[in-house]
């Protein structure tokens, strides 16, 4: 067991349910601050922010308690995914550790790279099977059940999707050596971009073209599309997966132009359809 967890509580060494207590609130505090922090953000700054609404309607506040509300069900699971990957790597199966510099701090930050471009592959190609119909109802209606999402709609899991979503780090970390401080920051990263996707309000920059600054992200549009008409823009961070395959919204530049305020003109238009058609 690493020293770390050692030093906090010796006596939850062999106790996957004390380990549950112990993660538990990390899984939760993580989500609470990154949805609550971006709610009151946007609210905060309402009135800058007026020219980027994606939609003219907000969230309802019932629909806003429920996301709540089912988040502490997927904080419980994805706390078991963490359970898991500490009582796993205790055992030696898995490959975390704790000194962030034990395999040299070029390592280290190309881990946490590679933890994102994996998981965004994993969203991806998850994402799409559960949107099957015969696994939609399932495993994903409850999260488009928020068809105008807030940033609550971050955790708002049906049990199946987040047992998916929290298998990502175990099974990662059975190939994958990866520090502890790498992974709380992958967390980290991994909630915000999240709760800020689903705010309703385009917060990435764009060009004066209105194309986005950083095309290859995903952007609050991007995925605001995916809640909108759900066969399109299945990625997470990136938006490779979706050109590659052929299943980003032929739209969505248009749209996200419109979010923030730059209409694209005609010729910018007629590119994008040329380019989309070939």
């Amino acid at each position: 067991m690493n020293d770390r967890f050692n030093a906090a509580d010796p006596g939850i060494a062999g106790s996957a349910i004390d380990w549950f207590f112990h993660i538990l609130p990390f899984e939760f505090g993580r989500y609470l601050v990154a949805a609550a922090g971006v709610y009151l953000l946007t609210r905060i700054f309402a009135a800058p922010l007026t020219g980027r609404k994606i939609r003219a309607d907000s969230p309802k506040r019932a629909q806003m308690v429920r996301e709540f509300r089912v988040s502490l069900r997927t904080s419980a699971i994805f706390a078991l995914g963490g359970v898991i990957s500490v009582m796993g790597s205790d055992a030696g199966v898995m490959k975390a550790y704790d000194d962030p510099a034990r395999f040299g701090w070029g390592y280290f930050w190309l881990s946490i790279a590679a933890l994102i471009v994996l998981h965004d592959a994993w969203f991806y190609w998850t994402h799409r099977l559960i949107h099957d119909p015969r696994l939609f109802r399932r495993l994903h209606r409850l999260h488009h059940k928020s068809h105008n999402p807030s940033p609550f709609t971050a955790y708002s899991f049906d049990v199946g999707e987040a047992a998916i979503n929290a298998a990502f780090m175990p099974l990662t970390l059975l190939v994958l050596p990866v520090s502890e401080f790498a992974i709380f920051l992958f967390l980290a990263h991994m909630i915000i971009r999240n709760a800020v996707g689903h705010s309703g309000y385009e917060l990435f920059p764009a060009w004066r073209s209105g194309r986005p600054v950083f095309d290859w992200l995903t952007t609050v549009t991007h995925h605001d599309l995916h809640h909108a008409q759900a066969g399109w823009n299945y990625g997470l961070y990136f938006t490779w997966w979706d050109r590659l395959m052929g299943t980003e919204h032929p739209l969505y530049h248009e749209k996200f132009a419109a979010a923030v305020g730059r209409p694209l003109d005609g010729s910018a238009v007629k590119a994008l359809r040329s380019a989309q058609a070939q």
